[in-house]
């Protein structure tokens, strides 16, 4: 199988924002460029999406800026700073800040929070962020909360709220003003190895809207699935390169995928799965140069459904030997599976791209070498595709929950018949270039030129890409998220 070093990742990263900040300058645009947040030399930065707007934090209500479903905004949350004592810090009370959704009485929102922590921030076990929605009158109608772990190196970490529109439910029903609380959850006592002290980190938040569905649509959640685990794919590994944020996921389908990963970074893979269908994934890193001592807590999977909840997540420790890790048996795809008391199964609850993150701790790099690393993804579909609620109305972003609401697929052809769609997806270089010429709204003639340029300077690094590729095995630096 044939691999492209981590070197070649990042000059294909670095070639892309040059061409994309040629194609936007000058421009009167709200959009802002991807893959812009600060990183280390070895790790790519998190990839914001293209299009993503700009939404200043606000400090109350009152001055909360509108997110609109569909829609992907690039905000801040200070860190670290008054967490619990009630200090002022720029933000709210605690730190928190604030976003506005106007809602209708019939949709679902949901509102996804990526935090991105600084590269090389001294972390805290517990140091997170919460997310919450509440209606006008302060009354939350959903919360969640994540954390960085035990392994405490500074990764994308994401949280989620929603409000759900569900029969006999009393609270945040009724259509109107609701908002987005974001807070920094953490010990916040600062310092080296002592949590994140005084600092800011990066948002991607990215609000999706669910239609109804018809009257009646059952809400009983089935009592058995298969639960068994099923011998995982094996086979020659096709080559595949992970992307550094959820808008730059790699297309995967059922099958044995090969990549490269150094400490400290995290990739991003995602995979269709049709109502009715089970997904099975594990995913597998090489051995080390050496193969004394351990790190706890090195080799994180997990899974997030199509609006970036977090459904189960699986982290082993290594000790410089070949590890695997693997996710959970977890039911099929259903829309009753919203009315189940907990996760997986309450999370599993619409059809639509799946993202696989993995992400390999910082500390491995002290322990075992820099890298790459060597890694294998295996991905298995289970069950059978089967019809979908029945949205009375389009998702927005239109397509999020599969063909059922409004994703243009061939006729007779669920989420899980696609693997060959999702196999010959490119991920060319450039492509990044492209969509923000297009967003910027240049002229055909200026647009042309861009693109053009753009590619010309890819040709240009590609070489000296794949030089850089043949050396970082050898003498990478000690490389932080």
């Amino acid at each position: 199988m044939t691999r492209r070093g981590a070197a070649a990742r990042i000059a294909r990263a670095a070639v892309v924002r040059g061409a994309v900040v040629a194609a936007v300058c000058g421009a009167s645009v709200v959009a802002l460029p991807g893959s812009v947040a600060v990183a280390a030399p070895d790790v790519p930065e998190y990839a914001f999406a293209d299009d993503v707007r700009r939404a200043e934090p606000a400090t109350d209500t009152g001055d909360a800026v509108r997110l609109e479903p569909g829609a992907t905004y690039r905000s801040s949350l200070p860190h670290g700073i008054g967490i619990g004592d009630g200090s002022s810090d720029g933000t709210g009370a605690d730190g928190k800040v604030y976003y506005r959704l106007e809602l209708d009485a019939a949709s679902t929102a949901y509102v996804s929070v990526t935090a991105i922590p600084r590269p090389g921030a001294a972390l805290a076990v517990g140091d997170g962020i919460g997310v919450a929605v509440q209606n006008a009158d302060g009354t939350s109608c959903s919360y969640d909360s994540v954390t960085v772990g035990t392994s405490q190196s500074p990764r994308p970490i994401t949280a989620w709220a929603a409000r759900e529109i569900q029969p006999g439910r009393g609270l945040c029903q009724e259509a109107g003003t609701y908002y987005v609380v974001v807070e920094p959850v953490g010990t916040g006592t600062g310092g080296p190895g002592g949590g994140a002290g005084e600092d800011t980190w990066d948002l991607e938040i990215a609000p999706v809207s669910e239609p109804p569905v018809a009257k009646g649509t059952s809400t009983n959640v089935p009592g058995t699935w298969n639960s068994a685990t099923p011998a995982p794919p094996t086979g020659e590994a096709e080559s595949v390169h992970g992307g550094a944020g959820f808008t730059e996921a790699a297309a995967v389908a059922q099958g044995v995928w090969g990549d490269e990963i150094v400490p400290g970074q995290t990739l991003f893979y995602r995979v269709p799965v049709d109502w009715g269908r089970q997904l099975y994934a594990s995913v597998e890193v090489g051995s080390g140069r050496k193969s004394s001592g351990f790190v706890v807590d090195a080799l994180d999977l997990t899974l997030h459904n199509p609006v970036r909840a977090k459904v189960e997540e699986v982290g082993v420790g290594y000790g410089g030997t070949q590890k695997s890790a693997a996710l959970a048996p977890a039911p099929p795809v259903r829309y009753a599976n919203r009315y189940a008391p907990a996760n997986p199964t309450k999370s599993l609850r619409f059809a639509g791209d799946h993202y696989l993150v993995v992400h390999l701790a910082a500390e491995v790099a002290d322990a075992f070498g820099d890298g790459p690393y060597g890694l294998t993804l295996r991905v298995r579909l289970g069950g059978s595709a089967q019809p979908g609620p029945g949205y009375q109305g389009r998702a927005v972003p239109r397509g999020v929950f599969g063909k059922d609401s409004g994703l243009a697929a061939p006729t007779g052809a669920g989420l899980g018949d696609l693997g060959d769609r999702t196999r010959a997806a490119s991920s060319a270089d450039g492509d990044a270039t492209m969509r923000a010429v297009a967003a910027a709204g240049f002229g055909t003639g200026t647009a042309l030129l861009l693109v053009l340029g753009g590619w010309t300077l890819i040709g240009r690094r590609r070489a000296a890409a794949a030089s850089a590729a043949g050396q970082i095995r050898v003498s990478a630096q000690n490389p932080t998220p």
